[in-house]
């Protein structure tokens, strides 16, 4: 039951007393009369509540007076202890100047389990506030306290709560009732201080960096004064610079917008340093520097026949490029700045044959500055374009840069690989090129970094390519296609005597007086040790065979002059790596020599076809096919092995022999292969296993052919020759289509071959088999295992 009794009020500002509390309260006049008056009673308590202005407190705790003293100030003051809610009645009479008043007890509710849940999850936010402040030992007595009430009033100590707030705890006896606003109020109090603490540490992050960096700055000054370097410059010298470069007027109006935007900003803005870096790259860009073209059109052919053998056609193509040009300057038709040139070639050859190089020479012909730039591997759009200022670290596309690395407005540059640009998220390098390599709209080239049009016309651009088709037709299209397609073996040896021999022997730190290399050794070297259409690998065995000599005379194994014959290459190369191979394959009936065009050059390709079974089968032999061959190369098997089977009796095949499972197979299976020209290659094999008729060892051929048995035109004509007079042939069948690219082969090679264009393959067969040893509607069981064997 509640107790209702008489004591002593103190009324106090600005201070809750809650049970369990021990506070010290200052003492005037009447609160010493107050003290006095419970001090003279037998209980000693007295009521503390808190001074309203709005009303008149309802509630308050009874405490018990711990010690009367005086506080450091020296003010009277006494240290209470709260023991008990208790609820403020009406006046009564009392002694002394003290004002009583009767109260009654509040009793504490019996704890339920929902008071002890919401006890154990107040302690946890209140020892998580208690934790931030490292207030170890108030930790220890809260993990302590078991009982929820007190628990629950211990927020009367607390900072974070205002006084209206600590009243409504006075004020609740329900404990479960105090927990759940203290709760609420807790939460909400963690997260403000997690955000405050989030905002002073970044303030204080930033005024400590600001500090250090301003720091750093003054010692820099004091080292730069001691080194007596200058400062950096500042917006006002920038203006100046920009002012006194000799930039054209649009540039001129977009840096000085720049430097205007510096001097608002202010050198400390991160805004600074990215508008001096763009200040700086177009103030170091070459915007009114050109170099004269050369008007000596005999001088500038010399200088092309000097540094590369042959490539008749991209010299030609130069010296008209420079006869044009000398016309228009002599007609005042030359217009800087206009749509000049014009000349956008791609070099396409295999890997060798001096494509790289070959800009170089254009560039030494021309007079012009010359810069490289390799596009092999390139994904990102913004290596062409540049990347938007927006980014950090952002650059100048490679265009802009090559331009600038050349000192010059009119510099030959190479773009070298670009047929191996990629794609991806990031964008196509490819469609970036169309507008720089379009004399139509390449003299408005607007880089992304830059952000005004750069004028590109007057610049001479080159592309190299090893394999054509792997570039986009919307590029290709905006190029002249100039075709390297290799170099014959007379070719190669001029090539060494006039360019490799001579650059090896000065690599090797050897004279001409040292080392002589007979032409029956070079020779030898191109045609056995070598099968490529350049002189890459070529120039890399002459290096070790000059290394070894070096070494002779440096141990005095030999004495100079060293000779090196066609009988010393075994001592200097090892035995040769190839031999004419293709009489041997063809040995056998079934196997045929096709030609074909790869990313290094032409090369020869052995068709091999077999057949298996009893021969009685229902007339659709199973037609089996390896050696990773492409979806065109298995449909042109499908076509070849129908044309057989409908021709049969014109091609003097029995039918019985093609009721077998038919097995075509390209050697070398772990090269993928693939190609429109190897449909008669097909057929001739077919028909060479059906009637056990061998291919002719010295015959080649090349076309694709149709379910008719016509022969259709293919590409790469000139270095399907080279590989089949590098590798012995002697007869070589294209198609009747092609033979206006003969055109374009060295007379050496026709020389050499005999070329036969056919317009059907039964022709082909006829000429390419030799005559029939035995009758040709038995196909020998043998045959088939002998062709295992050799393949």
């Amino acid at each position: 039951m509640s107790n209702t009794y008489s004591v002593p009020v103190l009324f106090v500002p600005d201070l809750v007393v809650l049970p369990g509390m021990v506070v010290p309260i200052p003492l005037d006049d009447g609160a010493q009369a107050t003290v006095d008056a419970a001090r003279a009673t037998e209980s000693g308590r007295l009521l503390v509540a808190p001074r309203l202005d709005d009303r008149y407190p309802t509630h308050g705790a009874i405490v018990s007076i711990v010690q009367v003293g005086r506080i450091p100030g020296g003010q009277q003051a006494v240290v209470v202890k709260g023991e008990r809610r208790a609820q403020i009645g009406s006046g009564t009479p009392g002694h002394g100047a003290a004002l009583w008043v009767e109260v009654t007890e509040i009793d504490e509710e019996p704890v339920t389990d929902e008071v002890t849940e919401l006890a154990a999850e107040y302690k946890k936010l209140v020892l998580a506030m208690l934790q931030r402040r490292e207030a170890w030992q108030i930790i220890d007595a809260v993990n302590k306290m078991t009982d929820p009430s007190a628990l629950a009033d211990t927020s009367g100590y607390t900072t974070w709560l205002t006084d209206r707030q600590k009243r409504e705890l006075l004020e609740t006896a329900d404990i479960a009732r105090r927990l759940r606003l203290l709760i609420g109020w807790t939460g909400e109090h963690i997260a403000e201080t997690e955000v405050s603490d989030k905002i002073t540490a970044d303030v204080r992050d930033g005024m400590e960096k600001q500090q250090k960096e301003f720091l750093l700055r003054q010692q820099l000054a004091a080292i730069r004064k001691e080194l007596g370097e200058d400062e950096p410059e500042g917006a006002d010298d920038l203006r100046g610079r920009v002012e006194a470069a000799d930039l054209p007027e649009k540039v001129r109006e977009a840096a000085l917008r720049e430097v205007g935007k510096l001097e608002r900003a202010g050198d400390q803005s991160p805004e600074s340093g990215w508008i001096r870096t763009w200040l700086d790259t177009v103030l170091e860009l070459p915007w009114n520097v050109t170099t004269t073209d050369s008007t000596d059109i005999a001088g500038a052919r010399e200088i092309l026949d000097a540094d590369h053998h042959g490539l008749d056609d991209v010299k030609d193509r130069i010296v008209e490029f420079l006869a044009v040009r000398a016309r228009r300057a002599e007609r005042g038709l030359q217009v800087v700045g206009g749509r000049g040139s014009g000349a956008v070639m791609v070099l396409a050859g295999p890997p060798g044959v001096g494509k790289t190089s070959l800009g170089e020479s254009i560039a030494r012909a021309l007079g012009r500055e010359f810069v490289r730039v390799a596009l092999g591997g390139v994904r990102d759009e913004a290596e062409i374009r540049g990347h938007r200022r927006t980014y950090v670290g952002a650059l100048p596309g490679r265009i802009v840069r090559a331009i600038g690395e050349a000192g010059s407005m009119n510099p030959v540059v190479l773009l070298d690989e670009i047929d191996k640009v990629g794609s991806d998220y990031r964008g196509d390098p490819a469609a970036a090129l169309l507008e720089v390599l379009d004399p139509a709209q390449n003299h408005t080239f607007r880089d992304h970094y830059l952000d005004f049009d750069l004028d590109l016309s007057d610049v001479v651009f080159l592309a190299t390519a090893n394999v054509i088709e792997n570039i986009p037709s919307a590029l290709l299209d905006r190029m002249e296609l100039v075709t390297i397609d290799g170099y014959t073996e007379d070719d190669k040896i001029a090539i060494a005597r006039g360019h490799l021999v001579p650059r090896q022997i000065e690599k090797a730190a050897l004279s001409a007086d040292e080392v002589v290399i007979g032409d029956d050794a070079l020779r030898e070297v191109a045609a056995n040790f070598t099968r490529e259409p350049g002189v890459r690998h070529y120039e890399r065995l002459l290096a070790k065979m000059l290394r070894k000599v070096a070494t002779k005379l440096a141990t005095g194994g030999a004495s100079a002059p060293v000779t090196i014959g066609e009988d010393d290459l075994k001592e200097y190369l090892g035995r040769p790596r190839f031999t004419l191979e293709s009489a041997e394959r063809t040995e056998v009936p079934g196997v045929a020599t096709g030609l074909a065009v790869t990313g290094m050059g032409g090369d020869v390709l052995y068709i091999e076809a077999t057949a298996a079974g009893s021969g009685d089968g229902d007339g659709d032999p199973r037609l089996q096919l390896t050696g990773q061959l492409g979806d065109v190369m298995k449909e042109s098997a499908q076509i070849a092995l129908s044309y057989v089977r409908a021709h049969a009796s014109e091609l003097g095949v029995d039918p019985v022999a093609l009721n077998r499972t038919v097995h075509v197979h390209v050697p070398a299976g772990a090269v993928p292969k693939d190609g429109p020209s190897a449909g008669v290659t097909m057929v001739t094999a077919l028909v060479s296993m059906a009637t056990g008729r061998r291919v002719r060892g010295d015959v080649g051929m090349t076309g694709e052919v149709t379910l008719n048995g016509r022969v259709l035109p293919i590409g790469g004509v000139k270095q399907k020759l080279l590989a089949a007079q590098r590798n012995g042939l002697g007869t070589v069948f294209i198609p009747q289509r092609n033979e206006p690219d003969l055109d374009d082969v060295p007379t050496e090679i026709l020389d050499a071959l005999e070329v036969i264009p056919v317009a059907d393959v039964a022709e082909i067969v006829a000429r390419a088999l030799e005559p029939a040893t035995r009758p040709e509607s038995a196909y020998p069981e043998s045959s088939a295992r002998t062709e295992s064997s050799a393949a």
